[in-house]
This record gives structure tokens, C-alpha cells and sequence, in this order.
């Protein structure tokens, strides 16, 4: 098992039961890429439901919505592709009707060139009386093919014609190896379990030996889970440090945190410029540490206008503003140097720019590279909304995530000679609205990014209140921790404390019962990130073997018939040998340090 494997290969075999429970083979595919290529890939899923989708029959099967023509083209490859030329609308340009199911999950992707220069594309279907579903985006540029990967959930049952958008109607609009695969909602999830099974767990197997090297039938070894190595977190604020209860309960449960405000500039120099005050967030790391809770500090800027001290005008000159930022970088990343696992950089820079306009378009790359010089160990992560969440969303799509974080990245090795790679990571906020979550659109999100390299985490995990608030949550939380590429997750529930608590996991009026939300954070914890203590037996071989989750344990081997035991540690990673030998010593139990 390789986490590379599912990123990178582009064929993932599983076999699923259908609604007839009989068993059908389906493919699943991760593979995804951020780049621009000079020829596409083959249609994922051969296809789908999407008839002619590699044009080898020139235009059969599709027709031309709205004005304009179609035709058929070849690259010198002889490779066949569908043009739309003399457009007039929008969604003038191929297309090809479907029919939707109702309650399906509709995977979707496509490779897209324009004629010149570069445009957002959206795919969009549409059914004859109105209604349109919208399924992703993606920046297509002139010379070279880009994936647009997306897909979403039927809300109806009916025909839909499947087309292409783009406002800019003087570009042509290529479009080559269409594909839309559906699938049930049990399929979907058994998709997710398995996923799980090949990702988040390892098999590990044991032989116990006595002091001589003999093999040992009938040890018994008693594995206990000391650490998850998937981080499951929660959002806090001040208010965890007076409250015993609520401290309890958040630290029995959670691994990591960020905190609400309290690290944000407009928190620690709230009144005036050079008053700084950090006593609370000093003492909410300081609880964290004492609990071994990591800490994503968050953030370092917040790109919106409005959430800025109140003493920074709008009117600040730029060489003034550059000063200060200056000075808040050193006074935040300084003063928690080498005490935090992230830093959220820049906060929501894809939704506004308020350093930018001040300082200049590099602003959040030169940002980005002055932290790192003052704190090597944080990874440096962009933090930004509706990326995953929501498709009509064009200032945060993952294209336009991934050229910023790229543009980052780039700025960091030319100013630094070419050879230094800057340690950047992707946040997704994943604050979703009231109302059934688009999963097919969600992961394909997660694969575009990932194909970038760096870890995804899920940062502020948030669903709004409404009908299903707790089921959303829960399918949530099961599709982020099901991609292999997400490395962490924290909820954002907002304060249990205040009146506009949205999510709240517990109710602090009810002796903090959990509320429904809450309950399901427990739930998820028993069944996906934590296990059970776990006694196996060795053979006659002295063998033993069993499946672990990912983390830190602690085994205790027992020999009964001669009243003998022994005690190690145990790193269970998806690079781990897998294999473990022990050596029983005697009727002590002596610690040994081996992996």
C-alpha cells in the first residue's frame, strides 16, 4: 500500500455491490493534475454514460447548443477532438444529453483548450425547463490542454444537456475526452471504506521468540493505541481557559487545534499601533502543550479589508504598511518559533486583497518567504473558502488555487537561486451551506490539488444549521478523511459559549451533553480515528498478524507457560516494514525501544 499509488495511478480497481447487491467491477479514479498538457489523457471511467467521449467518431452523438457550429479537428497525433466555432453566447458549443437519477453522484471530467489567451470554463447541466446544476471550472489557456474535473449530486430526475461556458464568446472552445461516471450513494460509500481500509490502516505482523531465537506458540500480544497518526481537531478560544468541563471534554477528544481570534492581528494589537498584548493566546498554547494538542496558528494576515486592527486605515500609505507588517511578522512568528505545526500565511487571498493593492501583486509570495526565514518548522499554508465547497465560485476555485500557490512556491526558489522548494501546504476551509453537500464536486476538488504535492488539510470544517445539519457533517468528515491526499482535519464549530453558535458540539446549558454534531464527532472517533485495545495470539510458528490504524502503540507480549513478558513501542506508519519480531525475556516485563 502506497498513498502514491492512488494519487498518481490513474486506474484504482474496486469492486462494489450495487442496489441488486450483485457485484459489479468500477474503477475509481484519483489521477488529477494542475498542469497544462500538450495532449489530453483518456476519458476516466472509458467515459461513463457520455456517448462517442474521445470523438474517435468525429461529432456523432453530440450537437450544438445554442449558436455557432461544431466541428471536428485532429492534432497531428491524430488525435480527434470537438471545436466550437462562431459563438455568439455563452454556452454556445458542444453538447450531449444525459439522463440524471435523482440522489446520484455524478463524476465528471473533460479536457479544455481555447484558440487564445486564457479563460475560465465552466461545465453546467442544463434541463429543458430551467433548471442547471453546475459542476466545476477551469482556467483553459491557448497551446495546451487542461483538465476540468468536477461532477455533482442529481437533485432531479430527467434529461439534462451537458455544455460548456465561458463569457469571453470571440475564443473557440476545444473540448476532448468527456467523461461522467454516476454512482449510488452505497457505492460512494463503499468507495470511502475501502479507501480507508488501503490508507489509513497497515497490516503488521508479529513472531514471538524466546531468548534463544525459538519461536514461541500461544504468546498473547496486547496492542494499545497510545496515538492516531491522523489528526482530528477542534477550533477554540479564550474561553477554554476558565472553564475545567470544557477543557475535559476538548482535550479527551482532539489532537490538534486553531485557535478562533486569538492569534489574529486585530486580537494581539487591538487598541494602537506597538500595544501588543499576547497573554491570552500565550496561555492557550500553553494548555495545548500540556495536553500534547498541536497547534495551527492562525493566521498570520487576513486578506479581507474589514477583519484588520481598527487602526490600520484604508488611507495607510503602502511604505508605512509595509513597516508594519514587517513588525507583525517578526512579533507573532517570533514568538512562537518553533512551537506550532502550521501557520496560516495569508487568510482568504483568494476572496480579497487588501495587501496586495497596498503592497503589490508579490505581497502574499514575499509574506510567504519572510515567515519562512523567521520559523523553518511550520508548513506554510494558504487558507481560503468554497474552494471545495462550492462550484459556482470562481475567485476560489482550484485552479485559481493552485496558480497562486504555485506563483508562491516560484517567487521563494528565484529569490533564493532555484534550489530551495518553500514548505507549503493547502487549506481548505470546507464551510459549507445548509443543504446536501456536492461530494462528486468536494473530492474532485481534493484530486486537482493534490496532484500538486503538498499536504491538504481540511481547516475549518463547518456545516451550516438546517435539515440533516448532523448527517451532513458526518459524510463530511467521512469524504475528507477517506482522500489519501488530506493529512489532518479541525472542525470549526464557533464558540459553544456564544449565541450565534451555528455547529456547537456541546450544549453548556445541558451539564455539556453533546448535541447532535457532537455526537457525531464521537462516533467518528470510535469507528475511524481511534482503536480499541486489541489481544491476538501467535501460532505454532510463533506467528501472529493483525490490521492496525496508523500511530503509536504500545505492545505487551505474555508467554503463559513459562509466566514470562515483555514490553515495546510500535510506529505503525504506510511506510512500515510491516514485520516486527520480539524477543520474550523473562517473567519481567523490560521495555524495548525497537520499532
Amino acid at each position: 500500500m502506497k498513498i502514491t499509488f492512488l494519487l498518481w495511478h490513474p486506474f484504482f480497481l474496486l469492486f462494489l455491490a450495487n442496489a441488486g447487491d450483485t457485484i459489479q467491477a468500477l474503477t475509481y479514479d484519483y489521477s488529477a493534475t494542475t498542469e497544462c498538457l500538450k495532449e489530453a489523457w483518456k476519458a476516466q471511467y472509458g467515459g461513463g454514460i457520455i456517448q462517442n467521449p474521445e470523438f474517435d467518431n468525429g461529432i456523432e452523438r453530440w450537437t450544438n447548443f445554442g449558436h455557432g457550429n461544431i466541428k471536428e479537428r485532429i492534432t497531428s497525433n491524430g488525435n480527434k477532438y470537438i471545436v466550437a466555432i462562431n459563438r455568439t453566447q455563452p454556452s454556445d458549443g458542444p453538447s450531449q444529453r444525459v439522463q440524471l437519477i435523482k440522489g446520484k453522484l455524478y463524476a465528471f471530467s473533460a479536457w479544455i483548450q481555447i484558440s487564445e489567451g486564457s479563460e475560465i470554463i465552466a461545465v453546467k447541466f442544463r434541463s429543458p425547463t430551467g433548471k442547471f446544476l453546475h459542476g466545476g471550472t477551469v482556467i483553459a489557456e491557448q497551446g495546451c490542454w487542461s483538465m476540468l474535473k468536477g461532477g455533482i449530486v442529481a437533485t432531479f430526475s430527467g434529461p439534462v444537456d451537458l455544455t460548456f461556458e465561458t463569457n469571453n464568446t470571440s475564443v473557440e472552445v476545444w473540448v476532448d475526452n468527456v467523461s461522467l461516471q454516476p454512482f449510488t450513494k452505497k457505492q460512494w460509500r463503499l468507495h470511502q471504506e475501502t479507501t480507508i481500509s488501503k490508507v489509513r490502516k497497515q497490516k503488521v505482523k508479529f513472531q514471538v521468540r524466546n531468548k534463544d531465537n525459538t519461536s514461541l506458540a500461544g504468546a498473547t500480544i496486547t496492542l494499545k493505541q497510545i496515538k492516531s497518526s491522523f489528526p482530528i481537531g477542534c477550533e477554540i478560544n479564550e474561553f477554554i481557559l476558565n472553564n475545567t468541563k470544557y477543557r475535559n471534554w476538548f482535550a479527551s477528544r482532539f489532537s490538534v487545534t486553531a485557535f478562533g481570534n486569538e492569534m489574529k492581528w486585530y486580537f494581539t494589537e487591538k487598541k494602537a499601533v506597538g500595544r501588543e498584548n499576547y497573554t491570552i493566546p500565550d496561555a492557550m498554547l500553553q494548555f495545548c502543550e500540556q495536553n500534547n494538542i498541536d497547534v495551527r496558528g492562525h493566521n498570520i494576515f487576513w486578506d479581507d479589508p474589514k477583519y484588520q486592527p481598527t487602526w490600520l486605515t484604508t488611507k495607510i500609505a503602502s511604505k508605512k504598511l509595509k513597516k508594519l507588517v514587517e513588525k507583525r511578522l517578526k512579533s507573532v512568528v517570533s514568538r512562537y518559533k518553533g512551537r506550532l505545526i502550521h501557520w496560516d500565511v495569508m487568510n482568504e487571498n483568494l476572496h480579497f486583497s487588501y495587501f496586495e493593492d497596498k503592497l503589490g501583486k508579490n505581497a502574499s509570495a514575499e509574506i510567504f518567504s519572510r515567515t519562512y526565514e523567521l520559523d523553518q518548522k511550520p508548513i506554510l499554508f494558504m487558507n481560503d473558502y468554497n474552494t471545495i465547497e462550492v462550484s459556482e465560485d470562481e475567485a476560489s476555485m482550484p485552479a485559481k488555487y493552485a496558480r497562486k500557490l504555485k506563483n508562491i512556491v516560484s517567487f521563494y526558489r528565484e529569490m533564493n537561486g532555484g534550489n530551495k522548494i518553500i514548505p507549503v501546504g493547502i487549506g481548505l476551509e470546507s464551510r459549507f451551506a445548509p443543504g446536501q453537500p456536492n461530494f462528486a464536486y468536494m473530492r474532485a476538488g481534493m484530486d486537482y490539488l493534490a496532484s500538486m504535492g503538498f499536504p491538504v488539510w481540511l481547516t475549518e470544517v463547518f456545516v451550516d444549521k438546517g435539515e440533516n445539519q448532523a448527517q451532513y457533517l458526518e459524510e463530511v468528515l467521512r469524504e475528507g478523511y477517506s482522500h489519501p491526499a488530506v493529512k489532518g482535519i479541525v472542525i470549526w464549530p464557533t464558540s459553544p459559549f456564544s449565541k450565534k453558535c451555528k455547529m456547537c458540539l456541546i450544549d453548556v446549558d445541558k451539564h455539556y451533553m453533546n448535541t447532535p454534531t457532537g455526537d457525531v464527532i464521537d462516533k467518528l472517533i470510535a469507528e475511524l480515528w481511534s482503536s480499541k485495545p486489541l489481544n491476538i495470539s501467535s501460532n505454532e510458528q510463533g506467528f501472529s498478524e493483525v490490521v492496525l490504524l496508523l500511530g503509536d502503540y504500545e505492545v505487551i507480549v505474555k508467554y503463559p507457560a513459562t509466566n514470562s513478558c515483555t514490553k515495546l513501542k510500535l510506529k505503525v506508519t504506510e511506510k512500515s516494514t510491516n514485520f516486527v519480531y520480539v524477543h520474550v525475556h523473562g517473567n519481567v516485563c523490560v521495555p524495548n525501544d525497537n520499532d
